[in-house]
């Protein structure tokens, strides 16, 4: 029901930016918690930040705490992951994932938590 198509990856050299967008149809977008995950080649997926619907929680994996900022716009049903200082072990596929809820102050870490997901965009960190 819920669509998501992330965008914003790329390659860029240690030390830059990045702004990743997810992108959601389908259905309302406001009542999704939101999550950023990745997974490096041979990896398992790891958690990245979650963002409630209410935008006002926020959570974030301590290897990207600090360089990372995940927010949302309702308005345009998009969720962003500003992540600066970028590291070449930040390289991964990075997925948006949403889960409906009726709480607008949760947010989930693991994937399993987790109903609709997008297809991925590639960041890759280089040397």
């Amino acid at each position: 029901q819920v669509q998501l198509v992330e965008s914003g990856g790329g390659l860029v050299q240690a030390g830059g930016s990045l702004r990743l967008s997810c992108a959601a149809s389908g259905g309302t977008f406001s009542s999704y918690a939101m999550g950023w995950f990745r997974q490096a080649p041979g990896k398992e997926r790891e958690f990245v930040a979650a963002i409630s619907w209410s935008g006002g929680v926020t959570s974030y994996a301590d290897s990207v705490k600090g360089r990372s900022t995940i927010s949302r716009d309702n308005a345009k049903n998009t969720v962003y992951l500003q992540m600066n200082s970028l590291k070449p072990e930040d390289t991964a596929v990075y997925y948006c994932a949403a889960r409906h809820t009726f709480y607008m102050n949760r947010y989930y870490h693991a994937s399993g938590e987790y109903e609709y997901w997008g297809q991925g965009t590639q960041v890759t960190v280089s040397s």
